[in-house]
């Protein structure tokens, strides 16, 4: 059951290693985000949060992110409001005990074809871009 789970796991959802230490991982998805016209809504710093409830966690940063273009087909019919619950895109960064940072985010490539219709073709054009902003920073430049 415990392989299912971890498959399941692995299906929706993307992990990688960062090459870089988190701070800097934190700082190039922060600008390679703008760079390509992307929007932050709100930066999530899960460890501060947690911290302030006693409990002590290593570092944990969600990024929300969304680009008009794409959640305005979304938002614009009444319709297709109803994905909403998943706006905007979230991506990852957090450390693990083994020293290294990590970048997760949803495989919504595999959750939007559950959808079709314009749903799909949204989703499907935003974790391309997203996973273009993710690539970007896994490499050294």
């Amino acid at each position: 059951m415990k392989e299912e789970k971890d498959n399941m796991m692995n299906d929706f959802f993307i992990e990688n290693v960062s090459p870089t230490d988190f701070d800097t991982t934190v700082d190039r998805l922060s600008k390679e985000i703008e760079n390509k016209s992307w929007k932050i809504s709100n930066i999530y710093d899960l460890q501060k949060t947690i911290e302030n409830h006693g409990k002590i966690v290593l570092p944990v940063k969600i990024f929300s992110l969304c680009h008009p273009k794409h959640s305005g087909k979304i938002l614009e019919k009444d319709s297709e409001r109803i994905v909403s619950s998943m706006m905007p895109c979230r991506v990852s960064v957090y450390e693990k005990y083994d020293g290294k940072t990590y970048i997760s985010r949803m495989n919504s490539l595999i959750v939007a074809s559950s959808f079709g219709g314009i749903i799909e073709q949204v989703m499907t054009d935003s974790a391309k871009e997203v996973e273009e902003i993710i690539e970007k920073i896994l490499q050294i430049d």
